[in-house]
Parts: structure tokens; sequence; C-alpha cells
């Protein structure tokens, strides 16, 4: 296959979005600008697999414009907007294999699909695309290294490490202070909220709000949620992180306790059964659950299933499931990420770091990859500065800049009072 996506002739309505989101992402549109007369990654094979969403599309185009011979398939089975993936093939000429809605077999016939592409460089988002290589017996000959942009990818692939099967060195895009300090607390804090939004039009304020998971991206919801008038609770199981929701001013407790109160539930852990039967069968008539992260594991889906007696379809991407009680549970999305589901995921500006980051690390990957080891790096310091001057450029905001005098100042151990 050559591409593989819904429908060609959505790809004017996906062309017009694509340049929209372009205007919102001057950091990388500099980048790109920089790679189309360097031409750094000329020659190089690169796989994708990430959200096919307006911003990717950015990022895809940067990649190619820097000489990458580039392939994309979709990171998540309901995560891709058809027009972007149309637009992608038509007017870029992109090879792309997703569709919104996808089954199980469709969305790894397009990871194989885009294997298929014999990557030097890999991009994942939840690291399925560098699962299946590590499992295919020779897959990842030839492979310099790879970019990882989320916190369940990076869980999957520091597992890997520790057990001493990574293939290749992988750079974890989620831990420049560029990306979680942003995408994930700003991003996923506004994105998840207009998800919600967009499937159920409830309104926010005076409900009861559950964030299960107070990382970065659960500090931006909550605090997202309370500024919509929320009474949010928080959950968690690392007691620092508790510690910091109380500080910020959230009520804390175990899920079991929150199950009773909550009007909304979203998990943002990336770990799996955050919410259990135990929970649903302690929730109010009408309770709403939705998941923001990567897999649909959060919930315990399976579970629910089981124990309702009656499900329906009440509107597009909520599923009703009625309980023995007779009280109904709303399921958001089945239980995938609902910023990316059910809207749009986050907005343009915010990914414009992300995948500024993405651009920076796969071209020190083609400049010093060969000399890393086969390890999960941190994005190295220079990049994750270089992308906040860039920002801060564009954004038209000056700061100050240490002096001689500053820079002596702290480094040295003699001077005191």
């Amino acid at each position: 296959m050559k591409y593989d996506v819904k429908n060609l002739s959505l790809a004017p309505h996906g062309y017009k979005r694509i340049l929209w989101a372009d205007r919102q992402m001057p950091v990388l549109t500099s980048i790109r600008a920089k790679f189309k007369k360097k031409k750094p990654l000329k020659g190089y094979r690169i796989s994708a697999c990430l959200h096919v969403t307006t911003e990717t599309a950015n990022l895809m185009m940067t990649l190619k414009a820097g000489g990458a011979d580039v392939v994309l398939c979709a990171s998540n089975p309901l995560s891709t907007q058809d027009d972007v993936a149309a637009s992608l093939v038509k007017d870029f000429g992109i090879p792309v294999f997703a569709k919104k809605g996808e089954d199980s077999k469709t969305y790894y016939r397009h990871i194989h699909a885009a294997l298929a592409h014999h990557p030097q460089i890999t991009m994942d988002d939840g690291a399925d695309l560098v699962s299946e290589l590590h499992r295919e017996k020779g897959a990842s000959n030839g492979v310099l290294g790879g970019t990882e942009e989320t916190t369940t990818g990076v869980i999957r692939l520091r597992s890997l490490e520790k057990k001493g099967l990574l293939k290749f060195p992988i750079f974890a895009i989620n831990d420049a202070d560029t990306k979680h300090l942003f995408d994930n607390r700003y991003g996923t804090g506004q994105s998840t909220i207009d998800g919600i939004i967009r499937a159920t039009n409830v309104l926010l304020s005076g409900r009861t709000f559950v964030v299960a998971g107070y990382g970065w991206c659960g500090r931006g919801l909550a605090t997202r949620a309370k500024g919509m008038g929320a009474h949010v609770i928080v959950t968690e199981t690392d007691d620092l992180r508790a510690l910091e929701a109380v500080m910020d001013g959230f009520p804390v407790m175990p899920m079991k306790e929150a199950a009773r109160l909550g009007d909304l539930f979203v998990t943002v852990t990336g770990n799996l059964k955050v919410i259990r039967r135990e929970h649903f069968l302690a929730m109010k008539d009408g309770a709403i659950v939705a998941n923001s992260g990567h897999f649909n594991v959060e919930v315990d889906i399976p579970v629910l299933k089981k124990i309702a007696k009656k499900r329906r379809e009440v509107r597009d991407y909520v599923e009703e499931f009625t309980l023995p009680s007779g009280r109904k549970i709303y399921l958001l999305a089945e239980g995938r990420l609902v910023n990316l589901s059910t809207a749009e995921g986050h907005p343009a500006s915010v990914m414009d770091m992300s995948f500024a980051n993405q651009a920076l690390c796969v071209e020190n990957l083609v400049r010093s990859g060969r000399m890393l080891e086969k390890r999960v790096y941190r994005v190295p310091m220079n990049i994750d500065a270089e992308v906040a001057r860039r920002k801060l450029q564009s954004m038209q905001v000056a700061i100050d800049r240490l002096t001689p005098e500053q820079k002596n100042y702290l480094a040295s151990w003699e001077l005191g009072t």
C-alpha cells in the first residue's frame, strides 16, 4: 500500500486546517526554514507513529523540508483527523496509514505498513511502533535511533532499557521541560475539558470533578476544571504528588471515597485499572467517566461491561451503562484519550514546542546517534533552551541576560555576604 486513508476528497478541508495550525506554530516554522536550507535529514527514512492531527502534519512537513523520507501512521485508533490524513497524502505527498475509528487489526496493519518503510529513525507516541520493531526478529536492524512523545511510551521504553532489551537509543521528548511543563499541563488541561464538553455539553460549574493522577497532566486538568467552577477532588498513589495537590488547595482522598462524590471522573495516570468494579458500584446515577491517558486501560472497561445489565450509545462517543441497581454510568470515547477522540487534541501553540523538540532531536540523532548507547535519553539541555528561546522570540518577549560579574558570582564559592 502507498497509503491508506478514509477519503482523499476530504483533503481541501484538511489543507486549510493544517495551514491554520501552522500560523500558531512559529517555532516549528522557523526550524522548517532552517531545515529547508541545510537539508540535515537528507537521505534518512523516518517512520512516525503519532496522532494524525494538524499539528503533526506540520511536523511531517518540517521533516520532509529537511530532506527526510517520511511515513506516518496513527498512534491511537480514535485520534486521527481524516481530513488531515487526506491532505498529507494529496497535497504534501506524505504516505499516511490512518483512519479514525479503525479496529485493532487495521491499527496494527498500519503500523506494519509504516515499518515496511525500513526506518532509520522512529518517532513514537506510546511506543507501539518501537514495541513492534522489538517483537520482530531483525526488524530493528539499521535503526539509528528514535524519539518518544508521551509519558506512557517513556515508561514502556525504560522498561525495555532496564531489562537490557532496548536495541537503539531513544530521546524521551516527554522529559523535556519545554514539553511536559507546557504540553502536558496546559495542553492536556485545556483539550481534555474541550473533549468532555464537546461529547456531553454538560456544565462543569458546580459539578464535582475527580482527577485521578496529579502529574503534569493532572495538575493542568485540575486547575482548568477549578477555573470553570467545578469542585475538584484529586486521587493519587504517590505521597509527594498527593502532598502537592493538598498544598495547591485540592481535597485528596482514595478513589473509593471519591467515587461516591464525583459527577465527572477523568484518569490521567498512565497506569491500568485506576477506576475499577468497586468504584463503579459506588458511583452516583449519571456519573460521567473519561480517560486522558494514552491507553484505554485506566478505566476497567471489561468489568464495566460485565456488571452492566444494559448498554447503549446515547450520543456520539457517549455510551450508557445501566447497572443492576438501575443507576447509569456514562463512558466517553470508549475509554480512549478523550482530548483527541472527541476534540482536536492540544492547541497548536503548545504542540509547537513539543514538535520543535522532536525535529531538533531527530537532527541530533542524524548528527551523533551512532555515538549513543542503547538507552533512553533526556532531551539535551541545549535543545530545550533553544526551543524556549525561539518561543519567547516568537512572542516578542525579551529577558535579561547574566552579566559577567553575575556569572562569576554564581560559579564561585568564595563570595558571601
